[in-house]
């Protein structure tokens, strides 16, 4: 069974290298401690179980804290600047036919209504999101002295 773990030792280590996250490295784990057992010379069934509890416990006690160090935060963008600011429609924006652009921050955008309603050109809109490469505006209120 030294055999068996040893080998059991590689191919999870390389699954791990191979794949981007962490996939099986508690399985690594889990077959070294079965190795010990191994050459301590315990029944298979013992080897067994020794695999599947240390792999579990590797699991359970490292992968909470694996998760909070690997997860990535969103990078924000200067794309994110335009939020809430105010544009002007400068080609009428249609859901159905997937028409419409906005001019704002100095930048013509790809634009779609969020209420799929149709907003024709020179209205001025809010831009609430943004959806990959087009934003997400809403019609806004007349608004007096607003230069866009």
């Amino acid at each position: 069974m030294t055999w068996v773990w040893l080998g059991a030792i590689v191919v999870f280590g390389v699954v791990e290298a191979l794949t981007a996250g962490l996939v099986s490295i508690w399985f690594v784990v889990g077959a070294a401690a079965a190795l010990f057992a191994a050459l301590a010379e315990a029944s298979v069934n013992i080897q067994v179980l020794v695999f599947a509890v240390v792999s579990a416990l590797a699991l359970a006690l490292t992968r909470p804290l694996v998760r909070k160090a690997v997860q990535k935060k969103a990078e924000p963008t200067n794309a994110d600047r335009v939020l809430g600011e105010i544009g002007q429609v400068t080609e009428t924006i249609d859901n159905i036919h997937a028409a419409g652009a906005v001019y704002v921050d100095g930048k013509t955008w790809t634009a779609r209504s969020a209420d799929n309603g149709i907003i024709p050109a020179g209205e001025r809109v809010r831009v609430l999101s943004i959806e990959g490469v087009k934003l997400l505006v809403e019609p806004c209120e007349k608004l007096e002295g607003v230069i866009v």
